[in-house]
């Protein structure tokens, strides 16, 4: 990865605490009943891809914003994790192409089965990136 795109960060418990905010909201509104599979595969996408934030951050860095921040994001945060994440950041890049189409091509991309599945991936990765902060990061700990 270039240097621009990934940079030196010293983050801070504050930071972390507005992150997981994010997180929460949208997995609270990736649950609300009559939302359309690809807004909820589109708002779990993001709980996701804000967790992945969260652990590079933990780890002391930022990716920048820009074109292609997402994909580096997933890319950063098996560094940040020394690949202890590489399964979870390979499915949620997979995530990011069918998201791109929908927030920008088409609609009715998503099923629910995928929405729900994301949603899972999504709870499931925000638990083991805390996980891993505890244990790696402990004064960033929710």
């Amino acid at each position: 990865m270039a240097n621009r795109e990934v940079q030196k960060h010293a983050p801070s418990k504050r930071e972390l605490d507005e992150i997981r905010a994010l997180i929460e909201r949208d997995l609270a509104d990736a649950a609300l009943p009559g939302l359309s599979a690809d807004r909820r595969f589109a708002t779990a996408y993001n709980a996701a891809l804000q967790t992945c934030k969260m652990a590079i951050a933990s780890a002391g860095y930022r990716v920048a914003s820009g074109a292609g921040h997402h994909k580096t994001s997933f890319e950063a945060v098996k560094l940040a994790m020394a690949s202890t994440a590489d399964a979870y950041a390979d499915y949620f890049d997979t995530c990011r192409r069918k998201r791109n189409i929908l927030e920008y091509t088409s609609s009715h991309v998503a099923t629910q089965t995928e929405a729900e599945e994301l949603v899972q991936k999504a709870i499931e990765f925000r638990e083991f990136v805390e996980r891993w902060i505890e244990t790696n990061h402990p004064a960033l700990k929710a």
